[in-house]
Parts: structure tokens; sequence; C-alpha cells
């Protein structure tokens, strides 16, 4: 029921106390009322119709498979799953192909893109806080070999930072079309870093670069990482989680069998033997601890019993990297890690006397046996073209984060910053949980760089 006060004070501001205005508003509210729901029901049809384009532009892209329309999520219009055709080799456009799994979010066409460069598997939709802080539309890519996107034949040899960025290259072209506003590719970690190599290799796809928490790794064992946990929070809290680690080696016999059935309950079986895992775990736990956080407070101390001990690992490790299932799901990333990525190693000092099964620890062992040799030069080629020509870059890094040991340091030369957020570590290290000043810096240069 249609209320007079309301439409005329709120609608129209017209002073109701006039007996002579009320008088007014009975003659007209009938025809202000079927104004509104006319005005209403057309500006409902013309978003309908907007979106019905939407559905045909989609499914007449050339490469599109299929289109997926899922229900609308706020802050979208409408949300699609899309399954493209990608060459498994771009240089030979004419070969084999695999299908890449996408989710687009629909805002509007003129309003900029936000696209998401996943470093993994990408099983859903979810809203970035760049689409939300931008009203954006948005593109989640799954990245090439994993999830979904995978060929049936897994030639280890096309899983290179160049062909991904050839994927994304072409997502961009093909989306280009329909999308006119600004461009902006981010990712996480991983994602992050496949960020920057889209960015390096296509670097007129985006406008605006904006990689969280992405390491630059120089060597397949980068010795800065030994030297971040050498160095990182205070050495009372790096002492402790030095004892625990001994510790947990040298109850590793009380601990194995409890070991044993938590894994049997979670069906983790693990080709490198149980024993070996327990020790990789181990040697994991200062990588982890402060990648992810940890409170120094939560380490178990030297009356802890071996259920708290097993317990307060698995909380920062756990068993599921080394087991058979996380072996295969993560064997695409140990294969770019192994061949171009980079990643590290373990400093074994003071433990090395108490392995007894990774005597010689080391990460390639988990990755796939066809690897390439490493291409130390690729990330040192990465990096100079960041310090001469990478503009309108936006890096993020938490200073507890493990991987800002090997953050990029963006030059003065170019239009671009890094912000290293106090305090924050891998999962926290975002443009919503800066300070005030920050995030009116970032906010600033987004503004400037989208007006440009």
């Amino acid at each position: 029921m249609f209320n007079d006060k309301f439409y005329s004070k709120f609608v129209l501001g017209i002073n109701i106390t006039n007996p002579l205005t009320n008088q007014a508003m009975r003659l007209i509210l009938p025809f202000l009322t079927y104004f509104l729901i006319s005005t209403s029901f057309s500006v409902y049809a013309q978003k309908a119709g907007v979106l019905e384009s939407l559905d045909e532009k989609l499914t007449q892209l050339p490469s599109v498979v299929s289109v997926e329309k899922w229900e609308a999520e706020k802050p979208f219009q409408a949300n699609y799953k899309i399954v493209i055709e990608q060459p498994i080799d771009h240089n030979k456009p004419d070969g084999a192909t695999f299908n890449q799994r996408i989710y687009l979010s629909h805002n509007d066409f003129a309003t900029p893109m936000v696209m998401i460069t996943e470093g993994y598997a990408a099983s859903n939709h979810y809203t970035s806080e760049l689409a939300e802080m931008l009203d954006a539309n948005q593109l989640i890519v799954e990245h090439r070999y994993f999830g979904e996107s995978a060929p049936e034949e897994m030639d280890w040899q096309y899983l290179t930072t160049r062909q991904a960025a050839d994927d994304h290259h072409h997502i961009v072209e093909l989306f280009k079309q329909i999308y006119t506003g600004k461009w902006i590719n981010t990712g996480i970690s991983k994602g992050g870093q496949t960020t920057l190599y889209h960015r390096y290799y296509y670097p007129e796809d985006v406008d605006i670069s904006i990689p969280y928490v992405a390491p630059l790794n120089f060597e397949i064992e980068d010795p800065r990482i030994y030297k971040f946990l050498n160095s990182v929070g205070d050495a009372a809290c790096r002492k402790k989680i030095f004892e625990f680690q001994r510790r947990l080696l040298e109850r590793r016999e009380e601990i194995l069998p409890f070991m044993k059935w938590y894994c049997f309950g979670k069906g983790q079986n693990f080709a490198i033997g149980r024993e070996t895992a327990y020790e990789y775990a181990v040697l994991e736990y200062s990588f982890a601890f402060w990648q992810w956080g940890s409170n120094c407070e939560n380490i178990p101390g030297k009356n802890a019993t071996v259920d708290e001990m097993l317990e307060h690992l698995i909380d920062v490790v756990g068993f599921s990297l080394y087991s058979e299932k996380g072996v295969a799901y993560y064997a695409p990333f140990f294969y770019q890690a192994m061949t171009e990525l980079g990643y590290y190693g373990f400093d074994t000092t003071g433990l090395r006397h108490l392995l007894k099964y990774a005597t010689e620890p080391t990460n390639t062992i988990f990755a796939p046996k066809l690897g390439l040799p490493f291409d130390a030069s690729l990330n040192q080629k990465v990096n100079q073209w960041i310090r001469k020509s990478g503009n309108r870059i936006i890096y993020v890094y938490g200073e507890l984060d493990t991987w800002s040991a090997t953050a990029v340091s963006p030059s003065r030369k170019t239009d671009s910053m890094r912000i290293i957020m106090k305090g924050k570590a891998h999962h926290d290290a975002r443009i919503s949980n800066m300070t005030a000043q920050n995030k009116e810096k970032v906010m600033a240069a987004l503004n400037r760089w989208l007006n440009e």
C-alpha cells in the first residue's frame, strides 16, 4: 500500500502541512505511482536486456566451449562459469588443445575488469577485494595443468610461464571485445607470480597489476629464505621454534604411532614413507610457522605431551603435502618450481644429526621426474624488467611472511610501489587490512592510473 506522506516528503520534497498541497497530492499520486512503477519495470527490463545481450556475446566468442550461468551474487549482476579452448602449445595453434576453466562476474561493460590469475586450481567463484572496492567486473582464471584445466596427457614441456601467459593473453583478447574499461591483473602467492609473468610477457595487456605476496626466487633453493628465518621475529621466538623441532625429532619414536593413526583416519598414504614425511614436516615447520603467522605462545614447551606436540605440528604444517594425493595435486607446481619459479630448501643446522630418514632433504623429490633443467635466467630477466619498466604495479607483502624473503624490489625509476605490511603474514597481507595511510596511498595510485 502506498503512503501519501512518504511519496510527497521523500520523493518530491513537498511540504505536506499545506492542505492545498495535500489536495494536489491526491490528484497527482495515481500518476506518480504509475510513473514510478513503469520506471522500475523499465530499468529492470533494461538490465535483463543487457544480461541477455551478454549471454549472447559470451556464446559467440571464439574458443568458447560452454557458458553456464550461475545465480547472481552481490556486488555483481551475473556470474558465469565459462570453458574455453586453448592450445597446449601456443606456438602450434592448430595442434592439440585443452579446456580452461574461468569464472566471469559481470557488473558493467564500461567499468574496470579485474582478472585474477590463479596459480593453482580454481574450483569456484569468489569476490576479490579489488572487484568490490572498484565496483569492477571480475575474471578468475584457473592455471593450466591444474583442476579441470589439464590436458588429457600431462606433457610437462608445455607447462611454462610463457605458455601460461599466452593463455591469459588469449583470454584478455577475447574479453576486450566485450569489456571496454581498464584492466587490472592480480593474484595471490603463486597466483601473484603468475600475474607478474603475464605482465612481463604482455606488458600492454592490462593497465595495472597488483600481485599479493608474490616471491621472485633466483635459485631452486634460494638462500635468502635461510637468512630471513634466522632474523625474523625475536631471538626468543626463533629459539623456541628450533627447540620444538629438535624435540619432535628426539621424540620421533613416541610420536610416529600417533601419526600413523591420524593419517589412517585421514586416508593419507605416503610413497616416500610415513617416517620420511614426518621428518619433512618437522623441517618445514619454521617456514610454515612464519608464513601463516603462528603465535610463539602456542608452541608446546618441553613438558608438552605427545598429543600436544603432534596436534601443534599438524595445525602449522600437516602431512597432506607429502601424501600421495598431495604430491599428485601439487606435481604441476613442483614441476614449475624446479624448472622456472625457484623455491627453497632446508637449513638443517643443529638438526642434521637427528635425521634418520630425510638425511638429504630437498623439495625436488616432489617434482615429476621428467623436468627440464632449471632456468636461472628467467627471474633475473623479470627482475630487470620490473626495475626498468615495471610501471603501474603495486606489490603487497606481509612483514612476517617467509615469502617476503624473496620479495620484489621495484626501482624508483618506475611508477610503482611496494607495501610491506607490519605484523602481517601470507594470508592477511591485503589492502583491506592496511593502515589508513597505506590504503590512501594505494587508492590514490589506483585512481590516478584508472583515470590516465
